[in-house]
């Protein structure tokens, strides 16, 4: 049970980090931060084997998220 305790507080923590940071390119490790924690609190939640995978898919598609949103806002792909 102390593990989901730290995967919260560490996704609080982000979450207030978002919260004061002004520049958008410096959220972006954090949010994927709060992506690892959901992705962790979803596996120690459910005990089912296949919440792994269900885990897996979240964080992937989480991170996937934020790597698009970087490249975008940093200009996308120079040629």
């Amino acid at each position: 049970m102390i593990e989901l305790w730290i995967c919260g507080l560490v996704a609080v923590y982000a979450a207030i980090r978002i919260a004061f940071i002004k520049n958008n390119l410096l959220k972006l490790p954090f949010l994927n931060v709060i992506g690892f924690a959901v992705a962790g609190s979803l596996v120690l939640i459910l005990k089912d084997p296949l919440s792994l995978a269900a885990a897996a898919a979240f964080f992937i598609g989480t991170t996937l998220e934020s790597n698009a949103i970087a490249s975008r806002i940093a200009g996308g792909k120079k040629e």
